[in-house]
């Protein structure tokens, strides 16, 4: 899908329309994660409250005026969409949001706050995603693909790049997945620049699509998505998106939504970090033990998205 080029050219393209965020390293915590580093990279601080930014802003940048006169339009379970309507507001022009019913009503209010109309449509993002679709060919909207489009996997590639600038010795990175574009353009940045580092992509129980895909050894369908976090569900990925994880990412855990807002709560006690249940998805993976890193070894955990799940 995408190259190291298409991410350093992203990220002179948006260098000063999204933010360089910090990577922090976890200390004087009370109830630790282990004997390792652990690095937290705080995408929850971008604009908007995630990493979204990068890869929608990367987008708008590589569009004329003609192809934004109509507005833009998405299908999200709330962080893309918010990053999209930040980009409409960008342009000065309107954008439309399709949303699945299990969008967290907190994402909805921002996507107002940010100007876009919002419509609920289908109970996941495939079936919000035919509606955002039917518009784009209706009312001309330029259509911002959460994950299958290159320009905003590669935007979103530029995490990684940051992560290998700001973490001496990484060894390990792990990245919460829905659609699968954050962890391809994480992936594919980390491959090309120090291969040895084991990128470990994270989903939800409820919506195994990219594990149960490189099980069968090919792109398929889940026959259902179960999770209540709307940000990593997804009943099927992209093709180049399924090529790009299978060949990029080394191992693929999955944790459940109530091990996730456990991990929100401890971001939000031992760091004060508000995350949503995705931007806690690395942390889940670490408390459970299901991914467990060598002792002193460097670990970074991509803390994607902002939200108040740890208050609920």
């Amino acid at each position: 899908m995408i190259e190291i080029e298409d991410i350093r050219a992203a990220q002179r393209r948006i260098a000063g329309h999204v933010r360089y965020t910090p990577a922090m390293r976890a200390t004087a915590l009370r109830d630790g994660l282990g004997d390792f580093d652990l690095w937290l990279k705080l995408e929850l601080l971008q604009a908007t409250g995630s990493f979204k930014a990068r890869g929608a802003t990367n987008k708008l940048l590589s569009l004329d005026k003609a192809a934004l006169a109509r507005g833009v339009v998405t299908a999200s379970g709330g962080n893309h969409g918010l990053a999209t309507a930040r980009a409409g507001y960008m342009a000065g022009v309107p954008a439309t949001i399709f949303l699945p019913t299990n969008a967290a009503p907190s994402k909805i209010e921002k996507l107002k706050a940010w100007g876009a109309q919002t419509r609920i449509v289908g109970s996941a993002w495939h079936e919000s995603n035919e509606a955002a679709l039917a518009f784009n060919r209706e009312a001309g909207a330029a259509y911002f693909h959460p994950f299958a489009d290159p320009l905003v996997v590669a935007g979103q590639g530029t995490v990684g790049l940051e992560c290998l600038d700001q973490i001496e010795g990484l060894d390990t990175i792990l990245v919460a997945m829905g659609g699968g574009g954050l962890v391809s353009g994480v992936a594919t940045a980390i491959k090309a620049l120090k291969p040895s580092v084991r990128v470990i992509g994270i989903e939800a129980e409820g919506s195994p699509v990219l594990l149960r895909a490189l099980e069968a050894g090919r792109n398929i369908a889940l026959d259902r998505v179960t999770t209540s976090v709307a940000t990593m569900s997804c009943a099927k990925t992209d093709d180049s998106i399924f090529e790009t994880v299978r060949a990029r990412v080394d191992d693929i855990v999955l944790v459940s939504d109530d091990e996730m807002r456990t991990a929100a709560k401890w971001l939000w006690f031992e760091l004060g970090l508000a995350a949503d249940l995705s931007g806690a998805a690395a942390i889940a993976a670490l408390q459970t033990g299901r991914v467990k890193p060598a002792a002193g070894s460097q670990v970074c955990a991509i803390v994607c998205g902002a939200g108040p799940d740890a208050l609920l």
